[in-house]
């Protein structure tokens, strides 16, 4: 059987008899991947950039456009071996591929040049015909059958693109636009072809004006221009690279109030997207090729390894760029493993969303359909029309691919022309979102094709605003076309077409659709949340613990270990801790006027009382003298500062609305910030005091000499309360009063493990040393 190479650029037909051969000159040295068949299909794609040139408008092929020219090559090769699973499509025929090499212009050049050497032999061998078929070249003069008589493409024209961008102004009303475009052929006829179709639909240019990355004095023309311009719509014609380039100077000029409209060749690319360009791109509307998933390619380009082209230098080149490794060892010390995994990198070649490479797919189904008819040809022509049937077939293809695109070319060679509307959305934190938000159809007669989704966010000059949104009119369109804007954060507009957006109530908050006013939820310290019912049963533990240990100490009160250190305090500091166990529950629950002058005195005087007690244990250590005097002369002048407190500005209940935009604290404010400081302050300085003199205290001769334990009980406590008042100023809502019960109960807890938990120890497990033979001679003389 005769053997026949069809390329994606060029396509080559040859057909010879059994006898013949074909040589060619030489080598090319651009084979990158090749697997022999039945029936060759070749490609050229730019898959590796081997000379810089930046000279004028020359420019070096950026390795990001080499990324993905690698993975419409990988595409190819999918749908190739996607075909030769398919037993209905060329049955009984093994297709092979050859992909050549040609990034950059000499490259390029020399891989055409090899082809049309292969050509030139091939015609004095064999009958051939020389047909071309592109995925992505999209100049309209390829639309010339006199010129270009066996061109083909499953590209839309430029042409079309055309058609749709001045569909899109006519939809929106925008008659007064300006355009941007750049040195090239691409630009210069995509935007002299614009201009002439806008024409005809009443749409007036007010500026032309050509971007150019070597001349600053035109830029500054551009610049100026566009700052002083009336047109709020501009046209963005131009590649990507020269769209790289001008935003990175755009970022410097705030020029706003634009919308910008963007071509096919960028319009999707997010890599574009910086902080500085926000303001230009946010809004983007423009036409990119369709995007059509397809079945099983994200995985075959996922799954790529080294190992499966091994003599492939751009795969390993590519591999290097992406991993930032090296597989040679003596350039760097990361080594490429050739198992590092492409799923957890973010690439162009990762990128899982496909435009152009739909158009590989769509060609190379193409092929292989023309070949299915090819075979059933004789003698290289087909038997009804007598023309060759390479030609021929290709022209009259028409099918539908796997993944629901119909595949089929007019009398210029053109493929049915589909655009998706795509618009640019970026969110606060710079996550760019480009949506599609309607289509272009050629095929499609009524509305011109241009269709938009029912649910596209985009204001309509004939769509009313909903609620929620204000109505914005545009100096640059007429007074019936208007923008819609979304109601600032706590505002909200409860009518179509408001005219303003509301301030809520400080009670109140916007619903999610911000038409109404709602009212805010009320957050404070609840015993039925988790953290309130913890705390519960923090307090609850701490008063049976405290209780547990009184009746053990009276059922015990006539052991020595009981009656050492004065027994009265002892029993008098369970009370107390009882009571701080007990007030840490009145700040738990909605606050009231009562609850808050409760929480706050009952707490002080309280822990005032419980200070006093251990400072009278400690003084009992260093002199025997009564202490109950003391004890209430202390807890006395504590009273007398809540007493000054209440009486001057107590504690009251308030709604803070100032913390949080959408709920309301209700908290305690303390009235007199000099009355709260004072109660903590006074604490604070008892307890001080009493680890001075516990600490002083804590060598005398004592078998049991409770000022050690004081001293330990007591630095707990000031670190409690040290901690405290820098969390309690910087806590938001309901964990400030959280974290003033957490050091309520952390201290209270400190205070009744460090002083009573070694005698309960001696009581329970250790009754041997609770006696007086066991203390006598070593404990100083008892106050009792």
């Amino acid at each position: 059987m005769g053997w026949l190479t069809i390329i994606l650029l060029t396509l080559l037909v040859r057909i010879k008899s059994e006898n013949q051969t074909c040589e060619l000159i030489g080598r090319t040295g651009f084979l990158e991947f090749a697997k022999e068949g039945d029936l060759n299909i070749a490609g050229v794609f730019s898959l590796m950039n081997t000379q810089t040139l930046i000279d004028n408008d020359y420019r070096a092929v950026p390795y990001s456009y080499c990324q993905t020219e690698l993975k419409l090559a990988r595409t190819m090769i999918f749908t190739v071996e996607e075909i030769n699973r398919d037993p209905m499509l060329l049955p009984g025929v093994k297709l092979g591929y050859k992909v050549f090499s040609g990034c950059g212009t000499d490259n390029l050049i020399r891989a055409a040049l090899f082809l049309n050497v292969c050509t030139f032999f091939v015609l004095m061998c064999f009958y051939f015909i020389f047909s071309k078929l592109s995925h992505f070249s999209t100049c309209a003069c390829l639309s010339d059958k006199k010129r270009y008589p066996t061109f083909f493409r499953t590209v839309p024209s430029d042409s079309f693109q055309s058609t749709a961008l001045v569909q899109l102004m006519k939809f929106f009303d925008w008659r007064w636009v300006g355009i941007i475009y750049s040195f090239g052929t691409y630009t210069e006829e995509g935007t002299a072809a614009f201009v002439k179709k806008a024409k005809k639909m009443g749409i007036c240019v007010e500026f032309s004006l050509m971007f150019s990355q070597t001349s600053q004095r035109s830029f500054e023309v551009l610049v100026e221009t566009l700052s002083n311009s009336s047109s709020s719509v501009v046209l963005l014609l131009m590649p990507s690279y020269d769209v790289r380039s001008f935003l990175s100077e755009m970022e410097n000029y705030k020029i706003t109030g634009k919308q910008w409209v963007g071509s096919e060749v960028w319009v999707t690319q997010k890599d574009l997207f910086s902080v500085g360009r926000k303001h230009i791109l946010q809004g983007v509307v423009g036409f990119a090729l369709p995007d059509a998933p397809i079945q099983g390619l994200g995985e075959f380009l996922l799954s790529l390894k080294p190992s499966d082209e091994p003599q492939s230098a751009i795969i390993r080149k590519f591999w290097e760029k992406v991993f930032k490794c090296s597989f040679s060892s003596s350039q760097t010390s990361n080594v490429c493993t050739g198992a590092e995994d492409l799923r957890r990198v973010s690439t162009v070649y990762t990128d899982v969303t496909f435009r152009v490479e739909n158009n590989v797919y769509q060609a190379v189904y193409a092929v292989a359909h023309a070949l299915d008819a090819l075979l059933q040809c004789q003698n290289g022509l087909n038997p009804s029309t007598g023309k060759p049937c390479v030609w021929e077939n290709l022209k009259h293809v028409n099918f539908i691919t796997k993944n629901g695109l119909k595949v089929f070319f007019d009398e210029n060679g053109d493929s049915v022309a589909l655009y998706d509307l795509v618009n640019w959305q970026i969110e606060d934190d710079g996550s760019v979102h480009i949506i599609q938000i309607g289509e272009f159809d050629d095929s499609l007669q009524e509305g011109g094709g241009l269709k938009l989704k029912e649910d596209t966010k985009i204001s309509v000059c004939r769509e009313p605003c909903p609620p929620g949104t204000r109505k914005a009119l545009n100096r640059n369109k007429p007074v019936c076309c208007f923008d819609c804007i979304e109601c600032p954060e706590g505002t909200v507009s409860n009518k179509t077409d408001s005219i303003d957006c509301f301030i809520c109530p400080p009670e109140f908050w916007p619903n999610e659709n911000k038409d109404k006013c709602l009212p805010k939820c009320t957050e404070y310290l609840s015993h039925h949340e988790l953290m309130g019912s913890l705390l519960t049963g923090l307090s609850t533990v701490g008063v049976l613990l405290s209780l547990l240990i009184s009746i053990m100490f009276f059922t015990h009160k006539e052991t020595p270990i009981v009656r050492a250190n004065n027994s009265e305090l002892s029993f008098l500091l369970l009370f107390s801790l009882k009571l701080c166990f007990l007030c840490s529950l009145t700040f738990i629950g909605r606050p009231t006027q009562w609850s808050c002058m409760l929480r706050h005195t009952a707490f002080s005087i309280t822990f005032v009382l419980c200070i006093s007690c251990v400072l009278g244990k400690t003084m009992v250590v260093l002199m025997a003298f009564k202490q109950k005097l003391c004890i209430l002369i202390l807890t006395l002048i504590q009273v007398v500062i809540c007493t000054l407190w209440l009486t001057i500005n107590p504690p009251f209940p308030q709604l803070n609305m100032h913390y949080y935009k959408d709920k309301i604290i209700l908290e305690c404010n303390p009235g007199s910030a000099v009355g709260f400081w004072a109660v903590l302050g006074y604490i604070g300085l008892l307890a001080v005091l009493c680890f001075i003199l516990a600490f002083l205290a804590r060598k005398l001769p004592d078998s049991f000499n409770e000022a050690k334990l004081i001293t330990f009980s007591m630095l707990i406590f000031c670190a409690v309360w040290i901690t405290f008042i820098p969390v309690y100023v910087s806590s938001p809502g309901k964990f400030t009063v959280a974290v003033e019960i957490f050091a309520i109960l952390a201290s209270s807890f400190g205070l009744l493990l460090c002083i009573f938990a070694p005698k309960c120890y001696i009581v329970i497990l250790k009754p041997d040393q609770n006696s007086k033979k066991h203390l006598l001679g070593k404990m100083p003389p008892s106050t009792m």
